[in-house]
């Protein structure tokens, strides 16, 4: 009998297109894919929209370019953001987005970062990654992470990378990257800073911003999927963020905010 109830259930659900029964209201279900810098700052902007509407929001953290990749081939989400905004202006560029809805919504920055028990001193900048005690320095996939090229650039800028190529230690993101050296798998690390923020990488360690000028600018953009069912309902997720409450929660975690 219960299996009988969960496929009807099931076949409701699909039925209802995507929405989902709340307390005897309807509410929308809203997909999000953003790239793991956002990983704290965007969970926080949720809570408070999901307060504030009758919409549920399900995301997806990762790396800007995988879901870049996956957005090309029909990834079934509504809202895209990314940690180059040159992903959605090339999604945009294909037809494949709501016209009009590409937003530049922060600007991104990196920091050496070490955990609080590190003899590494990391306020050396450059320097500490000479340190010898530092046999690996966690950074993400430059190949298809903005903040891994970011990190690349950075070494490269202060004329370093050479010397420490040897020891990087490449993450799926820069979630993962902070995974490893907080984790105490990698000695040093390359995050952004909106995750050393972030009230548990704070109490665990400590970190060095990068300069602005060490790396191309690290330009955020997020767009509507043109064949998302939630379009008005993404569109109301984007001026939140736009929005005194979601603008000081991104202020909060270290990004520059658009003009």
């Amino acid at each position: 009998m219960k299996k009988y109830i969960l496929c009807a259930c099931i076949l409701i659900s699909a039925a209802l297109g995507g929405h989902i029964l709340v307390s005897g209201a309807f509410a929308e279900v809203l997909t999000i894919a953003a790239a793991s810098d956002l990983n704290f700052a965007i969970k926080e902007v949720i809570a408070k929209f999901e307060a504030a509407n009758s919409t549920k929001v399900k995301l997806s953290l990762g790396s800007s370019g995988n879901f870049y990749a996956q957005l090309q081939n029909g990834a079934p989400f509504d809202l895209y953001f990314s940690a180059d905004i040159g992903y959605p202006k090339k999604l945009e560029e294909a037809g494949l987005t709501v016209q009009g809805t590409l937003y530049r919504y922060a600007v991104g920055r990196i920091v050496f970062w070490v955990p609080t028990g590190s003899k590494v001193d990391v306020q050396q900048g450059p320097e500490a990654l000479r340190d010898p005690g530092i046999k690996k320095i966690a950074i993400a996939n430059p190949k298809h992470a903005p903040y891994g090229r970011a990190a690349v650039s950075a070494m490269n800028y202060f004329k370093v990378y050479e010397t420490v190529k040897g020891k990087l230690v490449l993450a799926e993101n820069i979630s993962q990257a902070a995974q490893f050296v907080e984790s105490g798998a990698s000695d040093f690390g390359i995050i952004a800073l909106s995750l050393a923020l972030a009230p548990t990488m704070k109490a665990a360690g400590r970190y060095w911003e990068v300069p602005v000028e060490a790396h191309p600018a690290l330009e955020q953009g997020a767009v509507i999927l043109k064949h998302s069912k939630n379009q008005e309902v993404a569109k109301q997720f984007l001026e939140f963020m736009k929005g005194s409450e979601g603008q000081e929660i991104m202020k909060r975690y270290g990004f520059t905010l658009p003009s």
